[in-house]
């Protein structure tokens, strides 16, 4: 069932389950991609006493701009800011969190803003510190982010807009190697694509990251901030598949500097760009250990 949170600038759409007293954990879906994701996860964190908040991401499934001339704003920091607003709204002080993809890069930022409301950082499939449009690609990087650099042009913006399915359908294919993921699986989730502000706010994401599209002045100060001061100080898991094509692995190697807390990263041998669906009970086992030493909110 879908609770709508109102906050400054969303109707936001979220799926809250697990012990009604149970500790807080927020759990951020990516691109293309929507709550379905955490799916496999939620028996085993609720069983272990976690209360879960599951939010579909602006531009994702009945998540709504409240303005009707709002910006089509897929700004990194807007989508941190959202988690933290949900979290206001819900009247949650404290709470752990859990990104992959698009909500790993809002997990790393919610966590670098606000260390006093974030108690873990888990993040699935991206490193740290790789936002930067300035930032050195290396080669086999710069292949993989080709739907980016599509994206930047009208052509793939006309395919964003008019053949969402087809594309996003192919990006699943392509982003899980050596898995044939449950056709159900993706047509429970693309749905959430529909969103009437989805390519839009997709189109913004890919193209604000690298300075091809103008920034929202109103998160100027927040990126002030990350730029000044990146380093995250709260206790950090990052879970990477060994064989993910979309970010190699070797983009969330060697990112100690920038956590002053406890800090792991785990390497997910054989799995993509999806490790939460492709092999649940790994991703458990792996986030479970560090998620009940630090996540509690107390």
């Amino acid at each position: 069932m879908h609770h709508i949170v109102e906050t400054a600038h969303l109707a936001i759409a979220c799926e809250i389950a697990g012990p009604e007293t149970g500790r807080p954990v927020m759990l951020l879906h990516g691109w293309p991609d929507d709550v379905r994701c955490w799916d496999g996860l939620l028996p085993g964190l609720h069983a272990a006493g976690w209360r879960t908040i599951i939010p579909y991401l602006r531009g994702f499934g009945p998540t709504r701009l409240r303005a009707a001339d709002a910006a089509h704003n897929g700004q990194l920091a807007a989508l941190a800011q959202d988690a933290l607003d949900l979290a206001d709204a819900l009247a949650l002080p404290r709470l752990a969190i859990i990104g992959h993809d698009w909500g790993a890069r809002a997990a790393y930022i919610a966590s670098a803003l606000a260390p006093e409301r974030i108690s873990a950082c888990i993040a699935l499939s991206v490193g740290w510190g790789t936002n930067d449009p300035d930032q050195q690609l290396a080669l086999p990087q710069a292949r993989n982010y080709w739907y980016h650099w599509f994206m930047a042009l009208e052509r793939g913006a006309d395919l964003v807009r008019h053949r969402r399915h087809e594309f996003t359908r192919y990006i699943w294919d392509i982003w899980n190697p050596g898995w044939a993921f449950p056709e159900a699986d993706f047509a429970s989730t693309a749905s959430s694509f529909d969103n009437p502000d989805w390519a839009e706010v997709t189109l913004h994401s890919y193209r604000v990251r690298w300075g091809l599209a103008e920034r929202d002045p109103a998160y100027d100060a927040i990126e002030a901030r990350l730029a000044a001061d990146p380093v995250i100080r709260i206790p950090s898991l990052v879970l990477h598949g060994g064989a993910d094509p979309c970010n190699d692995p070797a983009t969330s190697d060697g990112k100690e500097r920038l956590f002053a807390g406890p800090y792991r990263r785990i390497l997910l041998d054989g799995l993509g760009h999806f490790p939460q669906r492709q092999a649940p009970a790994r991703v458990l086992d792996a986030l479970m250990p560090f998620l009940g030493r630090f996540g509690s909110p107390a």
